[in-house]
């Protein structure tokens, strides 16, 4: 991964992948995982009439209220259940959350930045479960990091994504997906590349 992180680089493009994927309710409650200053939601939260419930995770601090710390703890203990729409907008691969938000039974919209390096790692694990072998990959790390994005659709198809709707620009890929309760991850989203 890149050391230079720009919050909210393509900010028009994310914010249009999410409006144009909102669930069709007049309430939407939405869990942001990677909240940071919240310019997103706050921004589509002012245009959109809607009824907006944001709850807000970042490990940084600042002046609002929301809740500090990992959103991995979060993420195991809230009744995920309840919201309408995740938002995973990380740098590099917020795979640990999926995993999390994979294994629970939920019916919501999930909105995913992914962004790799040229020659940026991938978590193992991911890589171990889209069938990868961890000898292999630490022998030639490299060889195992190319194609990044598509090794990503792989473990979402793995985990029953059968459907995503996509943005790319360069190495930052901003994803969307449709959860269904039950396990069944089927969405009428098309993807697009």
């Amino acid at each position: 991964m890149s050391k230079v992180q720009t919050d909210n680089s393509f900010l028009f493009d994310k914010i249009m992948l999410r409006i144009n994927n909102l669930p069709l309710k007049n309430e939407i409650y939405v869990l942001d995982c990677f909240a940071g200053e919240g310019k997103i939601w706050n921004y589509i939260k002012n245009k959109i009439k809607k009824k907006f419930y944001i709850l807000s995770i970042d490990k940084k601090n600042f002046n609002k209220i929301y809740l500090k710390g990992d959103n991995l703890k979060y993420l195991k203990n809230l009744p995920l259940e309840k919201f309408d729409v995740i938002d995973f907008d990380a740098y590099g691969v917020p795979y640990n959350q999926l995993k999390i938000i994979f294994q629970k039974k939920i019916n919501a919209v999930v909105f995913i930045t992914f962004i790799q390096s040229l020659y940026g790692g991938l978590p193992i694990n991911m890589l171990e479960e889209i069938g990868y072998n961890k000898n292999m990959i630490k022998k030639i790390p490299t060889l195992f990091f190319k194609n990044g994005l598509k090794k990503f659709k792989l473990f979402l198809a793995q985990n029953g994504v059968k459907k995503i709707k996509i943005r790319s620009f360069r190495n930052k890929h901003y994803l969307c997906f449709q959860l269904k309760k039950g396990g069944k991850n089927e969405s009428n989203l098309s993807t697009k590349r």
